[in-house]
């Protein structure tokens, strides 16, 4: 599958995620994000109309990738 069809075929953020983090795996690859004022409303039970807690992330997120039982 080349890159073009990937990218047609990716239609949401956690498909490019998982797919990001798929290419990347036993690569030695890091995946960095800096954040600053990274607002997510995080619903306190599983109903639609659920009240939300704020939480705010401030630094650096890294993920390392890696395959194991080689």
């Amino acid at each position: 599958m080349s890159a073009v069809e990937t990218q047609q075929e990716t239609t949401t953020w956690p498909e490019f995620a998982e797919g990001l983090y798929s290419f990347l795996t036993g690569r030695g690859a890091t995946i960095e994000y800096d954040l600053e004022k990274l607002e997510i409303l995080v619903p306190r039970h599983a109903a639609d109309n659920a009240p939300r807690a704020k939480w705010q992330l401030n630094g650096t997120i890294r993920i390392r990738t890696s395959e194991t039982g080689k």
